[in-house]
């Protein structure tokens, strides 16, 4: 009320500030205008009788004189005429002038005198009157004055309606001013912060539940930047209430779900204060140039959303490739910097690669080679000489980047993601022994006939197996992954154990199932953001059902296939034309390999024959978004959608599958999900699928939309539940939990049971 009342007075006082100047301006040009019309118009009489007045007064006609006073004297607003002599004595004036005016007049005095007219402004009694003096002069002599005598007091009276009408104004503009005053103060700034003050009150006392709190009902653009940071706190809070929640119910029921506070405690245990190193060929953040300016944008992809919880929980440095245009311009003098940028929590150390390296590093043998090698998705291998020696130079630069880092740590723990690291364990282990290596391997492990194509099979196994851990996603990938050691080379495998022992060095393999984290940051959202809102304003135009499907535009994901089964929907369901729409948000990947370009190709030519049959006016069967989107962009299309399609070819987890399903708070939502992906060993409530097989996943399709809510409530509520226990936490406290006990033997040239790499805890 303090500041209403303040702001309405200081308001008020500006108002009648500039009331008073512009009034006083008013008055004093109306005093003027006025003043000159009187002027003018005494001229134009004066100069019109001089020529009757100038010859009688020659001749000392005083009657023929005083008759002409008399005669013009009864104008508007003309109190009289007077005709004066040379000396300034009246010879004839209007009746009664002459009483009122005694005496000689000074104005009339001067104007006989110095022969030019005279004004001026005199008081008759409580009259004004303007006086204007006009000599009278023949053959260049001054034989008289006229006098005209005209009423000035209206000019007063004028001038005073002047400030009682801007009185007037002032105070109905006051009133205004006041009333608007107060209810935009009501509506724009009292009134939002009286509900920030009863939401944070309700947040306070726990009437608001869970840790994604209701918005502020009113947003406004003054109080956009409270609000934001109000928002901020808010979602802290309400994390912060909902762990503490979390951990009453967890020692309540003696269960042990993983939190990220849980993690980063697990991790200053295991860790005794040390730190994690982080190696893989994608950065979790990249700087890229948008006009002019540079935007940081963290990747979506699997990667880089199971790990960056993890670093931000162990303070830990991550090893990465520096692919974004505006990379340089972002680290300091060793390449590094701190992020996330908006809440600093771990390194990033960034490595230069020139364009031959990645070209036969990264396109040519990891992806032109392993990858395809790895998924048995009958595309062909291709191996060239010079993209392995490409490989290993690049292994040799990241291990050499990861060397320095560590050389400063006692028993450093190191954890290498990926395909595209085979030979960085060992490289690693043959300088710093007494590391601590894992090696997290995403994608598929083939079957050692598959696998035995690869001309440098052994030198492969052999720089894995310089890791201390391997860990696979699935048990089955495991296997393999020793079927293929006793295969191609001599070691001992201890099959109880999963353990392959060679040269005094022992590697555990072992399955890590990867996943996601339930917790969701909550945005503050109005409803102009809803997320079924937000995606009806991307692809522009409303429909009923809607499905999504988030993928790497990779010949692994399925995605011709996916497109076919729609085509197939619309055909054996054609009431669902106009009704139902389904979204792919691609993200352009490898473009640099032809078996990419065709694949693009491929679905551009799918969706356009899909949407030539099918389309109407306003609607389309199939909405292609090619762009790498943000996981902040993709977060509404996993809210708004009726069926998420999942149907990878060939894939180690997918987490695709696991993030639509941790997104869905409503527990609303039916999951397509490809049986080959190992994802589909954890979500068995998922509608699991063949994508060879057309007629299944379009079978598929119809159920999800036609499944009764009962049923996709209790579906995604069994899901949730086992991301839950399962989460992305669980996941790195079992890795890292496992590595940090590893006992590393004291080189004595001898083999090594492979149970005493594990602590008997």
């Amino acid at each position: 009320m303090k500041i209403t009342l303040r702001l309405i007075v200081s308001l008020t006082l500006v108002v009648a500030l500039v009331a008073t100047v512009f009034s006083f301006y008013q008055v004093r040009e109306e005093r003027i205008r006025l003043t000159s019309e009187l002027e003018r118009r005494a001229i134009l009489l004066a100069e019109s009788l001089q020529e009757s007045v100038i010859p009688l007064v020659e001749s000392g006609s005083l009657e023929r004189l005083n008759r002409l006073v008399k005669r013009f004297g009864n104008r508007e607003r003309l109190q009289g005429i007077a005709v004066y002599d040379s000396q300034g004595k009246p010879m004839a004036s209007t009746a009664d002038l002459d009483r009122r005016i005694p005496g000689l007049l000074p104005q009339v005095v001067r104007a006989a005198t110095e022969g030019q007219p005279e004004s001026d402004v005199i008081h008759v009694g409580e009259r004004k009157i303007y006086l204007y003096a006009y000599p009278l002069v023949h053959k260049g002599q001054t034989i008289g004055v006229l006098a005209l005598f005209d009423d000035a007091s209206y000019i007063d009276v004028r001038l005073a309606d002047i400030w009682r009408n801007n009185i007037i104004r002032f105070v109905i503009l006051s009133l205004f001013v006041v009333a608007i005053t107060v209810l935009v103060v009501r509506w724009s700034i009292t009134g939002p912060i009286a509900q920030i003050a009863v939401w944070m009150r309700d947040l306070r006392t726990g009437k608001t539940k869970g840790a994604k709190p209701d918005i502020l009902p009113h947003k406004d653009v003054i109080l956009d930047p409270l609000i934001s940071e109000v928002s901020h706190m808010a979602r802290s809070l309400a994390i912060a209430r909902a762990r503490v929640e979390e951990e009453a119910q967890l020692r309540l029921h003696a269960e042990s779900l993983w939190t990220a506070s849980r993690l980063k405690e697990h991790m200053r245990v295991e860790l005794g204060g040390g730190r994690l190193f982080l190696v893989s060929n994608r950065e979790p953040y990249l700087h890229a140039k948008e006009g002019g300016k540079i935007r940081c944008i963290m990747p979506a992809g699997g990667l880089v959303t199971a790990l960056d919880p993890v670093l931000r929980a162990c303070d830990g440095v991550w090893i990465a490739h520096g692919s974004g245009d505006a990379d340089r311009e972002a680290v300091d003098g060793n390449d590094t910097l701190r992020v996330p940028p908006e809440e600093p929590a771990y390194t990033l150390k960034r490595v230069w690669l020139t364009k031959e390296e990645e070209d036969g590093y990264y396109y040519g043998f990891s992806n032109e080679g392993i990858w395809p090698l790895c998924h048995i998705t009958h595309t062909r291998p291709v191996f060239r000489l010079e993209d392995f020696t490409r490989y290993r130079e690049v292994n040799e630069k990241f291990a050499e980047a990861l060397l320095k880092e560590v050389e400063r740590e006692d028993s450093p723990l190191i954890l290498i993601q990926d395909y595209h690291f085979a030979l960085l364990p060992r490289l690693v282990k043959e300088k710093r022994p007494d590391a601590k290596v894992a090696l997290f391997w995403h994608i598929p492990w083939p079957n050692p006939e598959a696998y035995g194509i690869c001309p440098w099979r052994q030198e492969i196994l052999l720089g894995m197996l310089g890791a201390d851990l391997i860990g696979f996603h699935i048990q089955f990938h495991c296997n393999n992954f020793l079927e293929t050691v006793d295969r191609f080379l001599e070691s001992q495998i201890d099959w109880e154990q999963f353990s392959v022992t060679r040269g005094g060095h022992t590697t555990i393999v072992k399955p890590f199932p990867i996943s996601v984290s339930l917790e969701s940051l909550y945005k503050a959202v109005t409803e102009e953001d809803l997320p079924k809102v937000r995606v009806t304003r991307e692809i522009g135009f409303r429909v009923e059902s809607l499905g999504v499907g988030v993928d790497r535009i990779d010949y692994t994901k399925g995605i011709p296939e996916r497109f076919r089964a729609i085509e197939r929907f619309f055909e054996k369901h054609p009431e669902f034309i106009e009704k139902f729409t389904f979204v792919e948000l691609g993200a352009p990947s490898r473009t640099h390999i032809k078996r990419y370009r065709d694949l693009a190709a491929e679905i551009e030519e799918t969706v356009e024959k899909v949407n030539w049959r099918f389309q109407t006016k306003n609607w389309k069967p199939i909405v292609f978004l090619k762009a790498h989107h943000s996981h902040e962009a993709i977060d509404p299309f996993y809210r708004a959608s009726d069926v998420c399609m999942v149907t990878s070819l060939h894939d180690g987890m997918n987490l695709v599958a696991k993030e639509f399903v941790a997104s869905r708070d409503d527990e609303d939502g039916v999951l397509i999900l490809s049986q080959f992906t190992g994802a589909s060993r954890e979500l068995t409530d998922a509608l699991i699928v063949n994508p060879y097989d057309i007629e299944e996943m379009a079978e598929a399709i119809r159920l999800a939309l036609r499944m009764e809510p009962a049923e996709r409530t209790a579906r995604m509520r069994r899901m949730r539940t086992v991301i839950k226990e399962h989460n992305i936490y669980r996941w790195a406290g079992s890795l890292i939990a496992e590595l940090a006990r590893l006992r590393l033997p004291v080189p004595s040239g001898g083999g090594t049971n492979p149970a005493e790499f594990l602590d008997e805890s």
